[in-house]
C-alpha cells in the first residue's frame, strides 16, 4: 500500500541499518528520500517511477525541460539506464567512478521521459557509502539532483535540506556533512566532438583528456 507523506521528514540516522531499510522502502514506495553523495545532499526517487520523478520537479521547482541525473551502486548497473556506452565513456567511468563524474550517454528503453525528454541520460556511480548503500537497498538506480530549491545554491549540510524542502519530501537520511561541496564535472559522451565538458567540477578538463588506462583515479586537478 502506497505510504502518505508525512508533514514533516522522517530524520533518519545513516549509520542505523534499519534506518536505511526504511529509506529505501519509502524509496519503492514512490516516495521521496534526501541523502548524502560524495558532492552535495541529493533528492531521489526509483529512477523507472515516472510519478515519483514528477514529485522532484515540484519539491524543488524545477523547470520540466532539465532532466534528473541517475545515480548507480556500481558501474556494472550501467546497462540498466544507457543504451551505448563508447570507449571513452568506459575508460572515463572506469578511471573516475565512483567519484563525482557524470557521463551524458544514449538512454535505454527503460529510461522514462520524466528522467530525460531527450535521447541522452547523465548518470554517475558516487563515491559516498551511504548513497551507494541507499541505491543498492532500494533495489534499482535512483534519478535524483541536488536537493535544494531551483535558483538556490545546492548544500552540503543536512539541516538545510530540511530547512529548504521540509514536507516536500518523506525523508532525509542524515549522513552529517556530505564532503564535497562541489557538483560533479558533467560531460557529454554522446554528441560529435565527445568528450565535451558541459559543467565544470572537481574533475578537470585535462584530467578527462587525459583519464589513467589501469581503472586508479588519477589527478584530478
Amino acid at each position: 500500500m502506497h505510504e502518505a507523506p508525512a508533514a514533516e521528514p522522517l530524520i533518519l540516522a545513516a549509520t542505523d541499518p534499519a534506518a536505511m531499510e526504511r529509506a529505501a522502502a519509502l524509496l519503492r514506495d514512490g516516495q521521496l528520500v534526501a541523502f548524502p553523495t560524495d558532492t552535495v545532499y541529493g533528492v531521489g526517487a526509483l529512477f523507472s517511477n515516472p510519478a515519483a520523478i514528477e514529485q522532484i520537479y515540484a519539491a524543488k521547482g524545477r523547470p520540466a525541460a532539465k532532466g534528473i541525473p541517475i545515480l548507480l551502486a556500481s558501474s556494472d548497473d550501467l546497462p540498466l539506464v544507457a543504451a551505448q556506452v563508447n570507449e571513452t565513456a568506459a575508460r572515463l567511468a572506469e578511471a573516475y567512478w565512483p567519484g563525482p563524474l557524470t557521463l551524458v550517454l544514449c538512454k535505454a528503453p527503460s529510461v522514462p521521459p520524466a528522467v530525460s525528454r531527450t535521447a541522452t541520460v547523465a548518470v554517475r556511480v558516487p563515491d559516498h557509502p551511504v548513497a551507494r548503500s541507499l541505491i543498492a537497498a532500494a533495489g534499482a538506480p535512483l534519478a535524483v539532483t541536488s536537493a535544494n530549491r531551483s535558483g538556490e545554491p545546492p548544500t552540503t549540510d543536512p539541516a538545510v535540506v530540511y530547512s529548504t524542502l521540509g514536507s516536500r519530501i518523506a525523508a532525509l537520511l542524515d549522513g552529517g556533512l556530505a564532503p564535497g561541496g562541489v557538483p560533479s564535472t558533467i560531460v557529454d559522451c554522446f554528441g560529435p566532438g565527445a568528450p565535451l565538458i558541459l559543467r565544470p567540477g572537481p574533475i578537470s578538463l585535462a584530467a578527462i583528456l587525459n583519464p589513467p588506462y589501469n581503472g586508479e583515479h588519477a589527478d584530478r586537478s
